[in-house]
């Protein structure tokens, strides 16, 4: 997950991990300040309990608790029989014995078919981290710019102080490296390269390329 979300922000700022710091800090503003909005929008909009990604995840168990049999053993505890795999669910601690209620904090299919059996809504059996109210409730703060240097209103003490240059080693020779090194156990799928036309994706046998285009550098000054 930490890796996907890493990710998503180095592809954003690929073309603006160049610019100067403040220039780098005004683009990471301006994105966070439009996916902010753009997710109050959304919130505001929905018509349903749950978010739409939690929601998408939920309704399918509905049809999927039926012909479920259900026993209940106390008030708070049902045995759920039914499927590849039985159930225990506590609707009171909202557990199950298939874990997956306990680690995802949403209804299993064993828990909706407790919780019909129990007459209780479902959504009641939800965290309230997957409903609308905490989803508005997340991007209700708007992130303002910073705005010019020039108004900044920056205390004396700290423009009185010194900041000495970091300390700069011997470059390595050649063109510094612009693409990030990868991670632990990350693979990197290799680019096929033709070897008659040069180009990435494809092979020499399967090159498209007509024959009198075949030289990667073609001749100059030929004679006639």
């Amino acid at each position: 997950m930490m890796m996907n979300m890493v990710e998503s922000l180095n592809s954003m700022l690929v073309n603006a991990r160049d610019f100067p710091y403040v220039a780098l800090l005004n683009v990471i503003q301006e994105k966070m300040s439009k996916w902010w909005n753009d997710r109050r929008i959304v919130g505001m909009a929905l018509t349903t309990p749950l978010t739409p990604s939690r929601e998408s995840q939920l309704r399918p168990r509905f049809a999927q608790s039926n012909g479920r049999h259900t026993l209940q053993l106390n008030p708070v505890t049902y045995h759920v029989k039914g499927g590849e795999l039985e159930g225990m669910v506590d609707i009171f601690n909202k557990t199950c014995t298939c874990k997956e209620f306990d680690i995802d904090k949403l209804p299993c299919v064993h828990a909706v078919a407790a919780a019909h059996h129990a007459q209780v809504s479902v959504y009641s059996l939800v965290s309230p981290y997957y409903t609308k109210e905490y989803y508005v409730l997340a991007y209700s703060e708007t992130i303002y710019p910073v705005g010019s240097q020039s108004q900044w209103d920056v205390p004396n003490e700290v423009v009185a102080r010194i900041v000495l240059p970091r300390e700069v080693k011997d470059k390595k020779r050649g063109r510094p490296k612009t693409s990030r090194f990868p991670s632990v156990g990350e693979f990197r799928k290799r680019k096929n390269r033709c070897g008659k036309c040069g180009a990435y994706g494809h092979y020499k046998k399967r090159c498209n390329s007509q024959i009198g285009s075949t030289e990667r550098n073609p001749p100059t000054n030929v004679p006639v």
